[in-house]
């Protein structure tokens, strides 16, 4: 693959579709520089702070886990300034960064992307067509979430010359420019058949992330990549795919919907 892998992290691998376990912010440290095309990445929204809202009639907590605990406002955009100037490294002058977010972590994340140098190609809103409501009823219902699509900044005149496959867009528009607001629905069940993820999305999102701005054979990589989504939206469409997350039970989730799908199973 050519990445410089840290061995002692791989916790799957078959071919071109590995998966690492460990904390991102190191593991990135040791991938070769330059060597990836694309990066998706859906980092810490920093939600787990005691809040509620329903799923299936039923009032559940938002809290996820300890790696989504809030943090101070500084420590937010250190963070992720941190993580992103590591991507930035392992990014080829022309790939490109998607990032997620909610209005939690996604204005932090505009700010550090500016600050690392990346410009920032567009705003995508994720229309929920299916949003929990607001059960507080001191706010209007959530019901979407942005995606940032950059670039880097090579020098202070020179942008990175970016994949976009305009026309494939075009195409999968009923034959009209793509706009920047996409209607989809949340994570279908069928999806989450070999186990749960407490912030899986949805593969219909993740497939038309990587159609839009990568090649065959490009290589595809996701530093928090939970139950892999963009892995198996990767593998669907012939590209490579290195994953990295702390948590071994994600990874295995990812693991066994990878064989899955591999299998001929319908189960993205």
């Amino acid at each position: 693959m050519d990445l410089n892998l840290p061995i002692k992290n791989i916790y799957f691998g078959d071919n071109e579709f590995h998966l690492l376990l460990g904390d991102s912010l190191s593991i990135l440290r040791k991938i070769k520089p330059k060597s990836v095309d694309m990066i998706f990445a859906d980092p810490p929204y920093f939600l787990s702070n005691g809040g509620i809202s329903v799923h299936s009639g039923k009032m559940v907590t938002v809290d996820k886990a300890d790696w989504d605990k809030g943090m101070i406002t500084e420590n937010k955009l250190k963070y992720s300034r941190r993580w992103i100037r590591m991507c930035r490294e392992v990014l080829q002058d022309n790939g490109t960064i998607w990032i997620s977010g909610t209005f939690h972590n996604i204005y932090f994340i505009g700010v550090a992307l500016e600050l690392e140098g990346f410009n920032i190609i567009n705003n995508i809103t994720w229309r929920k067509l299916n949003p929990p409501p607001n059960i507080s009823t001191r706010a209007f219902t959530h019901s979407t979430e942005m995606v940032l699509w950059a670039r880097k900044q090579l020098t202070s005149k020179k942008k990175g010359n970016h994949q976009f496959n305009y026309q494939d867009m075009k195409v999968i528009n009923g034959g009209k420019q793509m706009k920047d607001v996409w209607d989809f629905a949340l994570t279908k069940a069928s999806e989450k058949r070999f186990g749960k993820h407490p912030t899986q999305k949805p593969f219909d999102l993740l497939e038309r992330i990587v159609l839009a701005s990568t090649k065959v054979n490009d290589m595809v990589l996701d530093p928090f990549c939970g139950s892999g989504t963009t892995g198996l939206a990767a593998y669907k469409h012939g590209r490579r795919f290195v994953g990295i997350d702390a948590e071994e039970s994600y990874l295995e989730l990812c693991k066994k919907r990878y064989i899955g799908l591999k299998g001929g199973k319908n189960n993205e």
